[in-house]
């Protein structure tokens, strides 16, 4: 089993988009990732990859489902040890939780949270 990534960092990045097929489409001649799809049912979303490696760089995903509430903009995954106290810190440190908490199949919980200033990004809680 792998070892459970270190809270603070980085661990995904990803963008959801009401039009995803486009902007995979953009990214993929802007930046030359390799779209991969992942059936979430009804549709697919897209692990972008890297061409020479296939290494899985982001993510693009449908603004559906539990996307629906998510902002159109890039979004940064950054670890935690307890989501349920890091989410209590953000309320207490005068941010909001904007998305979730939700369960990653599997992978753990994140949630969605703006701070005072108004930037967002998702706190994950690895499983494990």
């Amino acid at each position: 089993m792998p070892d459970k990534p270190a809270a603070g960092t980085v661990t995904w990045f990803d963008l959801t988009v009401k039009d995803a097929e486009r902007v995979r489409d953009f990214y993929k001649g802007v930046v030359g990732w390799k779209p991969e799809p992942v059936n979430m049912g009804a549709y697919n979303d897209f692990t972008m990859t890297v061409p020479s490696t296939g290494d899985p760089a982001t993510g693009i995903c449908h603004a559906r489902g539990g996307n629906a509430d998510l902002p159109a903009q890039w979004m940064i995954y950054v670890n935690v040890e307890n989501l349920d106290l890091s989410m209590a810190a953000c309320r207490g440190g005068g941010g909001k939780i904007i998305a979730g908490p939700k369960e990653m199949a599997g992978h753990g919980r994140y949630c969605v949270i703006q701070d005072p200033e108004g930037a967002v990004l998702a706190l994950f809680e690895p499983a494990g």
